[in-house]
């Protein structure tokens, strides 16, 4: 935020005394205070102008606090809003942070110190937030989301749906084969979500022995199993306010998975040995390489558990299916693992390039940085060569009439094939290769664009 920006804070009561006070010591913290007496002008005041925080009482005529803060949840509306309650009124307004997304309670009488500690916190997560949502609209620029990289069709259905659920509180269950990038999209869902300033906590339900998904999961206590030494803290207290991320869902056992469906339904976790509930504040974002449905009829996945989750759901595409983002990714790879290894490596040769594009990819785009750190740290610096792939790499076929068999990209015909075949076939089968896109089909075939499309209209 500029610093000659001033902080806006809409303090809502009906009691002018306390209204008047509170609004003082927002002022007396250098913000600018703005009041409201009641939700129904609170929210006119909303709709017409931006603040950093909201400053709220429960109880008011015509419409209270409660009121106000559903009608800016369902309008999307993410500014920050701190509930100010009496002492008998605590359980309520934890509730109200729970199920309406509040940032905090406040006890009355307010003191000033804690008020301003409040506004702080709150400010700086408004500001994240705002942050985020820049992010957001800039996220799909040049074929890249954050650290996603894709510029063909279906990458970019995958983006617009990340960036639509971010800013909800939705549970997200994202699906895709191993290797196509599922931990990627959580984070990218996270980072564009008002929670992008609080942990972001990942947990592979597959790695973990039955025995301790729980303690991983919601903590114990001293003396909870045998080597319990000491109490820990699990994935779901470290994430408050963030978000968790539960990758291979359908691995977790079904005893845990109605726990942690009871988690989503109030919030609440307990330690294992412990006593009492613990409120957590977390989204939760699941993912699994299986088919859900399938999952659901081999009963590894709890049919409840699976409503709970599938909000929204995010499918990302295998590799093969999406060749044409081969040569984005190769270029993000290369500078990546150029910082990471200390390397001067430009770019790809064109003979190297289409070999990667005739490869059937199995283990999708992990598969794919495997190669290319191999490579980049082979070759250190220049241009990566075909002969650094690994041997072990599929190698195209063109689909030509009775071709000899050919070792590495050298073909061969028999008699009588003239040049004009063996040009039509090789320009048909590269543009096959990357979804039909002439301009880097073009940069391949080491030819203009301009040429490329007389060939293909010939």
């Amino acid at each position: 935020m500029a610093e000659s920006e001033p902080i806006r804070i809409l303090v809502v009561d009906d009691d002018r005394e306390q209204r008047d006070a509170v609004a003082r010591m927002v002022a007396a913290k250098g913000y600018v205070p703005e009041i409201a007496q009641h939700g129904e002008e609170a929210l006119e005041k909303l709709g017409a102008a931006a603040f950093n925080v909201i400053v709220t009482d429960l109880f008011m005529p015509v419409l209270d606090g409660v009121q106000l803060l559903r009608t800016l949840l369902e309008r999307g509306d993410l500014t920050p809003a701190i509930v100010l309650t009496g002492f008998g009124d605590i359980s309520h307004a934890v509730s109200i942070v729970h199920d309406l997304r509040a940032f905090w309670f406040l006890e009355k009488p307010v003191q000033p110190e804690v008020l301003h500690a409040l506004l702080e916190r709150a400010v700086r997560h408004e500001s994240m937030a705002r942050e985020a949502a820049m992010l957001q609209r800039q996220a799909s620029y040049r074929g890249t989301l954050l650290d996603m990289v894709g510029e063909s069709h279906a990458m970019q259905q995958v983006f617009a749906l990340i960036q639509r659920v971010a800013p909800s509180a939705a549970s997200v269950l994202i699906s895709g084969e191993s290797g196509t990038g599922k931990e990627l999209a959580a984070r990218a869902i996270h980072k564009l979500s008002p929670r992008a300033a609080a942990p972001f906590v990942a947990i592979n339900c597959a790695a973990l022995p039955e025995n301790l998904i729980e303690s991983e999961l919601f903590g114990n206590e001293r003396g909870a199993f045998t080597g319990a030494l000491a109490r820990r803290i699990g994935c779901f207290e470290q994430a408050h306010r963030g978000t968790v991320f539960l990758d291979e869902i359908t691995e977790m056992p079904i005893g845990t998975q109605a726990k942690l469906l009871r988690v989503l339904q109030d919030g609440r976790i307990r330690r294992l040995g412990g006593t009492s509930e613990t409120l957590v504040d977390v989204r939760i974002v699941a993912a699994t390489n299986r088919p859900p449905e399938k999952a659901i009829e081999e009963k590894r996945l709890r049919e409840d558990l699976y409503y709970r989750l599938n909000v929204f759901q995010i499918s990302l595409p295998a590799l093969r299916h999406r060749k044409e983002d081969i040569t984005c990714l190769v270029d993000a790879l290369i500078r990546e693992m150029n910082v990471k290894h200390d390397c001067k490596v430009e770019g790809i040769e064109p003979e190297a390039l289409v070999r990667l594009m005739g490869h059937s990819w199995p283990g999708n785009v992990r598969e794919l940085r495997n190669v290319l750190e191999r490579m980049v740290i082979v070759a250190h610096e220049g241009i990566l060569q075909l002969r650094q792939l690994p041997p072990t790499l599929g190698i195209p076929q063109l689909n030509l009439p009775a071709p000899e068999a050919q070792p590495a990209s050298v073909f061969k015909f028999r008699e009588g094939a003239t040049l004009d075949e063996v040009e039509r076939a090789y320009i048909q089968f590269t543009l096959s290769q990357i979804g039909n896109n002439k301009r880097r089909a073009a940069k391949i075939l080491g030819i203009g664009e301009r040429t490329l499309h007389s060939r293909v209209a010939e």
